[in-house]
Order: C-alpha cells, then structure tokens, then sequence
C-alpha cells in the first residue's frame, strides 16, 4: 500500500472517529453507519416508532421531534438503541420506512476500493461549450475547490457549495476528498457539450454526509434534468434508506428525471448499495435510477459492487479529469479510480442522447445500444 493511501485512510479514521453523532453497526467491507439516537418514520408508521422506543423505557418527556422533510418524522432520544428500534417495527408490522438517518460516503476509492489516490496526469480536452446546452445536471457531493482547471464558467455553484473546511498545511487538502466534485464535474464536460453543471455540496472535504442532508437537497430541487450521486451507503438489513426514499419519490415520479448512481467501491456482490440499489427495487420510479458499476474495458473492475440491482457498467479505472492545483498536480489533472467516476460517464451519455424533455428515453437509449457487456451489464466505453 502506498505511502499517500496509508496517510489518506489515518486522516478519515480519525475524521470519522471524531464524530460524536456517528454510530457504527458492523466492520469490513460493508459496515452500516448512522446518527446516534435519531430514528426517522413516515407519518403512517410514526405511532409504530413510538412504541418501539417505548419499549426501550423512553418516554415522552425524553423525546425530541422535527419534521426533516413533509411526511416524515424524526424522533430524538439519548441513549436510544436505533437499530433494535427499526428492527422491532418490522417483527411487528412489517417492512415499512422506518429507520436510521444513514451516513453516506463518497465513493472514489472508499466504500473499500484498495486502488490508490488520484495520481498526476496531463491534460485532456473538455467538449467545447455549447451554445445550446439542454440537459441540466445536478452534482451533489463534496463542495467545489475553486481553484482547479475546471472553469468556473462551465459550472454552476451556490456560496455555500465551495470547499473551504480543510487543514492550513499542503498535504491535508489531497490527503482529502476535496477535488471529488470538480473531477466529476470535469467527467461530465469531456463527455458532452449539452450538459448545463451545478455542484451542490452535501458532503464535507472528507466526503462525509447524512441522509438527510442529502434528502433536503434533493427536495429543494426544481431545475435538474439528472442527478449524480457519486456517493453511498450500506443499510440495517438492506433496506431502502426512509427519508432518501421519500425525497427521490418526490424528485422522480411522475418527472422526465434520472437519478445516476454509484455501486461502490468495496468488491461486494450482491449487498445493497444504496441510493444506487433503488434500481432494483419494486418502486414505481426504480427504472428511473441507474445503477452504475466500473470496468477497465476488459472487465467490471475487481473492486466495483456488483449485484442484481446494479444496470449498467461504465469506464472506472484510471479516469482522467479535472483535479484542483496543487504543487503535487502542476497540471491539475489527475488518473482516479472508483464507480464514482464511472457514473458521471452515464450522465454524460444520456445527456448527449438526450432530445429536449427526454432523458428517460435517452437512457434507455444508452443502455440499448451499447455494443458489449460485462457481468451481464451493459456496458458504455
């Protein structure tokens, strides 16, 4: 293991064991991360919740509540074994959204894969800027590091979606996430001309978020086309996380919308990776979600999720984009690995397949015409 990968995963350990509100379920490969002490339930369930905390000798005087999003409950308490909670909802009335408030990840190498750090490259060519540029696509992630060869005129970004909460010294910045979001983004303009970029920041520079963070953005959105999430968790037995549930519902049904998602990095096959595993759900909108695993060109990548619930395959290994400045990057361009880049792949298919109000039948058309396929997946170049 290299020098940079043994910094890199010592500073997120210690980032994550810093966290007082984190609370872990599980090791290895796929361990489930959550808020301590915070149980969500929609409306319908919400009486089912309560009894479950009850049952854990919490009563009202111990409780703390909000709505984090319309129809959904979330219910404080110290103290309050989350997990057995959720689990007794379902022993008593069945698989109903009622759960934890997850921690999601970023997904370049970690979720697990033992791949390395982005590496010096030279420069490509982002796709001219198009005059006409229909498709709208949202990047929620890591914030922007503005200094970087990404224009800042190809991009989109709110004052509160720039990068600024790292350490003074050099190292701390590429012994982060930071650049996440900029060298999605870069995948993306290589790949087409009619893609219109906004970086929205739902994790913070050691690509650390909640769900619920994630959830309200996504609930706020009323100008995006196709999501990119680069990013993801396990869940307590597999299951749909309650309020990411909720907030792409409201994003996806009854829209000409795509949510494009990564598997994971973490060489698992089968385990739900979520948000990307909605596509192998029974929702109404599950083929409105495209689940994406990396290959090499050979081969889905060793290190990529795979599962029934994953779609489609996109180039993963050694992706070149824009990075940020750096005495390390005089070019600031960078090789990266993870689904995380493989996704923004996809985007940037269906975004140049795309006709106006049409990037449903645009991904079907890219999942249609790809002309090889690994692991059974249809496979994009």
């Amino acid at each position: 293991m290299d020098r940079r990968l043994e910094r890199w995963q010592a500073r997120r350990a210690a980032h994550l064991a810093a966290l007082p509100w984190l609370a872990t379920e599980g090791a290895g490969a796929r361990p489930v991360r959550y808020v301590s002490g915070e149980l969500l339930a929609v409306d319908a369930n919400y009486d089912d919740a309560r009894s479950a905390i009850s049952a854990q000798g919490k009563g009202s005087g111990d409780l703390v509540e909000d709505e984090p999003l319309p129809g959904v409950r979330r219910i404080r308490a110290q103290g309050l074994d989350v997990l057995r909670a959720a689990r007794r909802v379902r022993e008593r009335v069945g698989d109903v959204p009622v759960g934890p408030n997850h921690v999601l990840l970023g997904s370049p190498y970690e979720q697990g894969g033992p791949f390395g750090r982005p590496v010096m490259s030279t420069a490509a060519a982002l796709a001219a800027a198009g005059t006409d540029a229909p498709v709208r696509v949202v990047v929620m992630d890591t914030g922007v590091w503005a200094d970087s060869p990404l224009p800042a005129s190809r991009y989109a970004v709110g004052d509160s979606d720039y990068e600024t909460n790292v350490d003074a010294d050099r190292d701390s910045v590429i012994d982060s996430d930071v650049g996440h979001a900029n060298f999605i983004a870069g995948v993306v303009l290589q790949g087409t001309s009619r893609a219109r970029v906004r970086i929205v920041k739902v994790l913070d520079s050691f690509g650390v978020g909640t769900e619920l963070d994630l959830a309200r953005k996504i609930a706020k959105l009323d100008d995006a086309d196709i999501l990119n999430l680069s990013l993801g968790a396990y869940t307590v037995d597999d299951r749909p996380p309650v309020l990411l549930r909720v907030a792409l519902d409201r994003f996806l049904s009854g829209r000409d919308r795509l949510a494009v998602a990564a598997a994971g990095n973490d060489g698992q096959a089968g385990p739900a990776f979520w948000p990307a595993a909605f596509a192998g759900t029974d929702l109404p909108w599950k083929d409105q979600v495209l689940a994406v695993a990396a290959h090499d060109g050979r081969a889905v990548c060793p290190w990529s999720n795979t599962g029934p619930w994953v779609n489609i395959a996109a180039p993963g290994a050694d992706v070149v984009s824009t990075y940020i400045n750096h005495p390390d990057f005089s070019t600031g361009w960078a090789a990266w690995s993870g689904t995380s880049f493989a996704t923004p792949h996809v985007v940037a298919a269906i975004a140049d397949a795309a006709q106006p109000g049409g990037v449903v039948a645009a991904a079907k058309q890219v999942r249609s015409g790809a002309v090889r396929s690994f692991a059974g997946y249809p496979a994009i170049s």
